[in-house]
């Protein structure tokens, strides 16, 4: 009989978890930010698979080792979202940004996470590594031209970072590799969050974030070019970033991922590419990093 047929969740809260457990639910929201037990979180709400639990319990279940879900984790990429639906790879998405990504995959809710996040020297490499993943290899999807996508009614007045000082912007949600970026470049202007406008609402992906320049609710948000011309809005670049996919090595040899990555050898993504703007594909593929 099904988990369904028993009336059973799939899915536990963090209160069930810490009554099954019989400790305090803060115990577990410690368990869940050290991924230390399989966990997911949609929405920014906690879930537990209880499937998941249950092994984890009884010491069967290990994230390293365990099949993981068809899902891409991670930050939003309009060039990827729309290969996977233009390949029918079967993979399902949950974009809330490069941390969230990581965190995903490390606790093997995801078989592929989307990042970019900034570092001294790069992008990515030392983050990934640093978060001491195993059985995976980073791939290089994009580089994407980043820079400040404006209103036109903003665009003779913001030229540069500093000159949003007092102006309406757009973030995106904390964890996100554009956040990350953003705050370093408020900082070599000699600026904070306190010297901004902020917008009400977080932007959580790349579209909602130029939707909202587009839209009049901000004058500018920090974005990238392919989103700058889809809403038709002064693009001023700012950095070429690398956009690469954390994947479980196990999973790169599912049908699913193998299927995403075929599609890519195919002239319609490189088309899709130069449509969109701000892309370079031409080490789409190249291994960027690998763990033991």
């Amino acid at each position: 009989m099904s988990e369904t047929e028993n009336h059973q969740p799939l899915f536990l809260t963090t209160k069930e978890v810490a009554d099954l457990l019989r400790v305090k639910e803060r115990k577990v929201y410690d368990l869940a930010a050290a991924n230390e037990i399989p966990h997911r979180r949609i929405t920014g709400k906690l879930l537990f698979p209880a499937e998941a639990i249950r092994s984890w319990i009884g010491g069967t279940e290990d994230a390293a080792t365990a099949d993981r879900p068809n899902v891409l984790a991670g930050s939003h990429d309009p060039l990827l979202d729309w290969a996977i639906k233009a390949s029918n790879c079967g993979l399902a998405t949950l974009c809330n940004g490069s941390r969230d990504g990581l965190d995903q995959f490390s606790s093997g809710n995801a078989a592929l996470a989307g990042i970019h996040m900034p570092e001294d020297d790069g992008w990515n490499i030392s983050t990934v590594s640093n978060a001491g993943v195993t059985g995976c290899v980073l791939l290089n999807w994009a580089v994407r031209k980043r820079g400040l996508l404006v209103s036109g009614d903003a665009a003779d007045d913001i030229r540069s970072v500093a000159d949003l000082k007092g102006r309406r912007v757009a973030l995106r949600q904390p964890g996100a590799g554009t956040a990350l970026l953003f705050a370093r470049l408020l900082r070599d202007a000699g600026l904070s969050e306190a010297d901004l406008e902020l917008s009400k609402d977080q932007a959580h992906t790349e579209s909602d974030a130029a939707a909202a320049v587009a839209a009049g609710d901000v004058d500018a948000t920090l974005g990238i070019e392919a989103m700058a011309r889809q809403f038709k809005l002064t693009f001023l670049p700012l950095a070429d970033e690398s956009f690469d996919l954390l994947i479980d090595r196990k999973s790169y040899f599912t049908d699913p991922v193998q299927t995403l990555f075929g599609f890519a050898q195919k002239p319609d993504l490189e088309e899709k590419a130069k449509s969109l703007g701000g892309y370079d594909l031409q080490d789409l593929g190249t291994v960027r990093w690998l763990s033991a």
